[in-house]
């Protein structure tokens, strides 16, 4: 067989140069086409449902997980659902079966998702979590200042604002999460014994401050040929702000 074969080649040179040259090209565009991975991906394809409700675990596995769970058991693929209860956090984990589309499965999970949503409790917040796996951290870096100009503070800001979303962008980059550093936010401190004392309950402080934190669209006017925006412009920029709302008043 073997004498046959090279007897076949030596009287056909031209086919022997030609499988030759193909399967050389084909190899090389393989080999600059082929996704190359340090660290590849062996685990199975899921997608992780994330939940928060500011409740304690029984409920939140009564009536965030459990429902969750067994509206996605129906769905085609699935091979596993597992599911866990945290005080005011829930986590649902849908495992596909091997060679599932990643894209394919999560848009299958909103799907179902959208059928079950409107029976949660009111507050309850649903979401999936990013298309990141477990071995896709792979780049960590620090943002350091080494004029000392800026506070750790500003840098965080920039960070959140600007590289970020630079980083985003970048193709293959499916989530930048940033830790450390001070996210600036106003708090405000509330003294219990006076609220009581005046008889304001915590709620209605809340509701003032939402409700001072926002800008708000109106009509058009229109004068001399001309159209005028009229806009309500009221969100907070300062502590003086935060000072002059007012959350109740006596006539």
């Amino acid at each position: 067989m073997i004498n046959r074969v090279i007897d076949i080649c030596a009287h056909n040179r031209f086919l022997v140069f030609l499988f030759v040259s193909v399967a050389v090209l084909f190899g090389w565009h393989s080999l600059q086409n082929t996704k190359l991975d340090a660290i590849p991906d062996l685990s199975d394809t899921q997608v992780i449902v994330y939940s928060k409700w500011d409740r304690s675990p029984d409920i939140m596995e009564d009536q965030v997980t459990y429902p969750i769970t067994s509206a996605l058991l129906g769905m085609p693929k699935v091979k596993d659902i597992r599911g866990f209860s945290d005080f005011g956090y829930s986590y649902v984990y849908i495992i596909f079966e091997e060679g599932t589309d990643i894209y394919w499965a999560r848009s299958r999970t909103l799907e179902y998702l959208n059928s079950v949503t409107p029976r949660l409790p009111k507050g309850v917040n649903v979401e999936l979590a990013k298309d990141a796996t477990a071995v896709g951290w792979v780049y960590q870096y620090a943002l350091v200042d080494t004029s000392g100009q800026y506070s750790i503070e500003k840098m965080r800001s920039f960070q959140d604002w600007y590289l970020r979303y630079a980083l985003q962008s970048v193709p293959g980059v499916a989530e930048v999460a940033p830790l450390g550093g001070f996210v600036r936010q106003y708090q405000v401190n509330v003294d219990p014994n006076k609220l009581l004392g005046y008889k304001i309950p915590i709620n209605m402080l809340v509701d003032a401050i939402q409700k001072s934190n926002n800008d708000v669209g109106a009509r058009l006017v229109e004068m001399s040929g001309r159209e005028y925006m009229v806009r309500g412009r009221g969100y907070i920029k300062s502590l003086d702000d935060i000072g002059n709302i007012v959350v109740m008043s006596n006539p």
